[in-house]
């Protein structure tokens, strides 16, 4: 449960300004936690900081437990002497405002990959120090990530079912064959994350610090392409060949007639039940040494999950599962008593749901985008929060605000005018503030609603795979007013950071 009042904001990484093509954990991170603090906010959330996967889609991570390789921050490796002044000549294709994620992830693993061999050939006894004892904490899950992350290379990426056979079973033999005549590449990939680690724990020290709490963002499904697949498949419901049986997605909603096919494997949980759900939470533990707080996105989905039979086009054809439901819950809360997770509980929720939700205190989500299509007693509705509420005026998944205002029919903008008491709306400014003046503990604004921008500037459209995750702001789009009124909003409402830490 969140007790004190704050707010914060919404951005990923990869949107931050930054001269390599899209943001990373460079300077530019470290302004906009100064920017933060400036503005009153006590809270920074960003999207799974995963691998990417198909369609660039931070949800579809090689790894439950790897970070995302091109967030490293290039300037960095250079100032510990991996790489040269070249190397960090821009490409002239890169643009401010979006990510070209070929492009860029290109130009920063041909870069990666110089600085690991100069590392490795480097007498810094210290840093090897470092690395050789990253490697030994975090083999539970590294190990395999780099050997699944080289084969896959080499294998064009195909399914990890379609590998030769001996890799694919992980024939014991065959393994070590290939760690033996693969030491090199193996040692790029974990030198790669720990990079990252050593990158982003030093960005939540320097955040932490200064007040800001950092949100993260656990998929409640991991992609079949991934290592956690190809390492546990007796965790997971498939075949005798490796193939899914069965697959995650969703029913029909608000944001496709058609559901969600999203295609993950689901999870085998009477399995995950016999070991006392230890894949979980060290999955969990290692979330919460990056973050403060977790959003469990698709929470729902430990109630009851949407299982579409594998090879549907679509997610109409599916059904309704239970899922572990408080057995799951049970067991974090005996290793994680205080609970510091978010649940991302959007969607078709039933009954079973909320009670999972408010039995163990967890703090649910509400958006004000959502709230004006039928009356007053709307769950979505400012005056209808309770106090243990995330509260956002979109997500990731919606349009901006002024999108979604250039876009609504009249009578949604009809019921904001007679909901704010104003015939003039001031969008998004006058959605951030009646957020803001609820009763919710917290509430989280999307970048791109403090910039007052346009649906053309939207993180993600929902069931479509291309065009998605590419936004990026520039520090001249930040005013000083933007700055100054959220400071004065937050203040306002008793928010702001000064005040108290949540937490």
């Amino acid at each position: 449960m969140i007790k004190d009042r704050a707010s914060g904001i919404l951005l990923h990484p990869t949107s931050l300004p930054g001269q390599f093509g899209a943001g990373d954990m460079g300077a530019n991170a470290y302004l906009f936690v100064d920017w933060l603090l400036g503005a009153g906010q006590t809270y920074w959330q960003v999207l799974p900081l995963g691998e990417i996967g198909p369609g660039n889609s931070p949800y579809m991570s090689s790894s439950a437990f790897a970070g995302n390789v091109l967030l490293i921050d290039l300037c960095e490796l250079s100032h510990l002497g991996w790489l040269g002044p070249q190397d960090l000549e821009p490409h002239p294709g890169f643009r401010p405002d979006r990510v070209d994620f070929s492009l860029q992830g290109q130009y920063r693993l041909e870069r990666l990959g110089r600085a690991s061999r100069n590392f490795f050939a480097s007498p810094d006894d210290a840093m090897h120090e470092s690395y050789t004892r990253f490697c030994i904490e975090e083999r539970a899950w590294l190990d395999d990530y780099a050997r699944f992350m080289t084969i896959a290379g080499q294998q064009e990426w195909r399914n990890w079912n379609q590998w030769p056979a001996a890799l694919a079973n992980r024939d014991r033999h065959a393994l070590q064959l290939f760690d033996e005549a693969n030491g090199e590449k193996i040692g790029f990939w974990k030198f790669c994350q720990w990079c990252f680690d050593r990158q982003w724990r030093r960005l939540r020290t320097y955040a932490n610090e200064r007040g800001i709490r950092l949100i993260g963002d656990v998929p409640i499904f991991v992609a079949y392409q991934s290592a956690d697949v190809w390492a546990h498949r007796e965790l997971f419901e498939l075949d005798e060949s490796g193939s899914p049986l069965v697959v995650a997605g969703v029913p029909p909603d608000y944001f496709s007639q058609t559901g969600q096919l999203w295609g993950n494997p689901l999870y085998r949980w009477s399995i995950h039940e016999e070991t006392g759900y230890a894949w979980w939470i060290r999955r969990l533990k290692h979330a919460l040494e990056d973050f403060d707080q977790v959003r469990i996105d698709h929470f729902r989905g430990f109630a009851g999950y949407w299982e579409v039979p594998a090879g549907e086009k679509t997610a109409i054809n599916g059904r309704w599962m239970p899922g572990p439901g408080a057995k799951l819950f049970d067991a974090f809360k005996s290793v994680f008593p205080d609970l510091p997770i978010i649940a991302e509980d959007l969607g078709v929720i039933t009954p079973d749901v909320i009670e999972l939700r408010d039995r163990f205190g967890l703090p649910g989500m509400r958006i004000l985008q959502f709230a004006f299509g039928e009356d007053e007693s709307n769950y979505f509705l400012p005056h209808n929060y309770v106090a243990n509420v995330i509260a956002y005026t979109g997500t990731h998944d919606n349009d901006t605000t002024v999108g979604w205002w250039n876009s609504a029919p009249d009578q949604v903008k009809n019921f904001v005018r007679r909901y704010m008491g104003r015939e003039e709306i001031d969008v998004p400014w006058d959605m951030i503030k009646s957020l803001s003046s609820s009763v919710a503990n917290t509430v989280i604004f999307p970048m791109q609603d403090i910039l007052c921008l346009t649906n053309e500037y939207r993180m993600n459209y929902p069931g479509s795979v291309e065009g998605n995750w590419e936004w990026r702001f520039t520090w001249e789009q930040v005013e000083p007013w933007h700055t100054i009124r959220l400071a004065e909003i937050t203040a306002d409402s008793l928010r702001c950071a000064s005040l108290g830490l949540a937490h």
